[in-house]
């Protein structure tokens, strides 16, 4: 049994995982954002009897709460919270670039930094686990921002991998499909709280249309449990995969993809 700490378990991916976790007999630490995402959380574990799932709060953001989390005894970190900006690339005002960077990429890897020197000083065999995403391995046109963060992602876990084998510290990514957790349609909603037709370029009624033709496909919103099951079975594991593609239909899509675009021309 493992000893994990998950970050953004206040819904989604995080919370079903959580629970699945500590169902299966693993101490699971569940750290959420903000305050009055703790309470329902608890009270769901009160209710499930699962007296090995402990809420806290873990705002990335927030120093005290980061020294706070890395006082905890933990055999696995699994970096899943994050955010997604969308729209044209060419328009985005840059400080929300910025932004989703710092939230993404900056804070799970300042976190992350803390638990490996802690693991290498105590000599601890730990275990990192990146929640990055399909769009890690390719980019859609008006999800650049947001996938240009897993696409960081992706290079930093690589070099971990690489960097901490020497002391059996292990590191593993996660790459769901566009399964239905509510993630993906909020980050659709985000262009239009500053996408203006007076200004830019793209137009608002275009760009909804493209969003909502991806999301009501059957491909854009996939069953979460299918997910969910995987994620409790690749994050406590001694052995697996570098990275986890889930569903398959979609790493199948991704390694076409990358293979054709050695011949893309401009």
């Amino acid at each position: 049994m493992k000893r994990i700490l998950i970050t953004g378990a206040g819904s989604g991916f995080g919370e079903g995982a959580a629970i699945g976790l500590a169902r299966k007999g693993h101490d699971v630490i569940a750290t959420v954002q903000v305050s009055p995402q703790v309470t329902p959380l608890r009270e769901k574990a009160r209710e499930l009897g699962l007296k090995n799932l402990r809420v806290e709060r873990l705002n990335l953001d927030d120093p005290y709460d980061v020294a706070h989390a890395q006082t905890f005894d933990i055999d696995i970190l699994w970096n899943n919270a994050g955010m997604g900006e969308a729209g044209p690339v060419f328009e985005i005002p840059v400080d929300l670039v910025r932004r989703n960077f710092e939230v993404n990429v900056f804070l799970p890897l300042q976190l992350t930094q803390g638990f490996v020197r802690k693991w290498i000083d105590t000599r601890t065999k730990g275990k990192v686990v990146f929640t990055s995403s399909m769009g890690g391995l390719f980019t859609p046109a008006n999800w650049g921002v947001y996938v240009s963060t897993k696409h960081a992602l992706e290079s930093i876990a690589e070099a971990l991998q690489q960097e901490l084998e020497p002391y059996g510290i292990k590191v593993q990514t996660i790459n769901p499909g566009a399964y239905y957790t509510g993630y993906n349609e909020t980050m659709a909603d985000a262009p239009f709280r500053w996408l203006d037709d007076s200004r830019h370029v793209t137009k608002r009624a275009a760009l909804r249309k493209e969003f909502d033709a991806f999301l009501q496909a059957p491909e854009g919103h996939l069953d979460a449990r299918e997910m969910i099951d995987r994620m409790i079975e690749i994050v406590p594991a001694d052995t697996g995969r570098f990275r986890n593609v889930v569903p398959k239909a979609v790493e199948d899509m991704l390694k076409k993809h990358q293979l054709a675009a050695w011949e893309k021309n401009i």
